[in-house]
């Protein structure tokens, strides 16, 4: 079992803290799509995401590929995310 997950902020988080649940079921699901590939490090990689007015930012300490990048998209475009693709990666 992985226990060093990521911390979850965002702004605004005192006055809508639905925000933080709605990160916690993006990693979840991005987690879930990067499970279909074993052996991969993707959720040590990982550091922090953080929904910046209705952008996700994701804070990587390692240089995400592609393939990571695309999970949060599609995580954060999904309808438990934002619905947008306005996804950002800073590493």
């Amino acid at each position: 079992m992985f226990l060093d997950h990521p911390t979850l902020t965002a702004t605004n988080s005192l006055t809508e803290p639905d925000r933080i649940e709605r990160l916690g079921r993006v990693y979840g699901y991005a987690v879930a799509l990067a499970d279909r590939n074993p052996g991969a490090r993707f959720i040590e990689k990982v550091t922090q995401i953080h929904d910046h007015k209705g952008t996700l930012i994701v804070f990587w300490n390692d240089a995400p590929g592609e393939a990571e990048k695309e999970y949060f998209a599609q995580a954060w475009s999904s309808r438990i995310g934002d619905g947008s693709r306005n996804v950002e990666h800073e590493f």
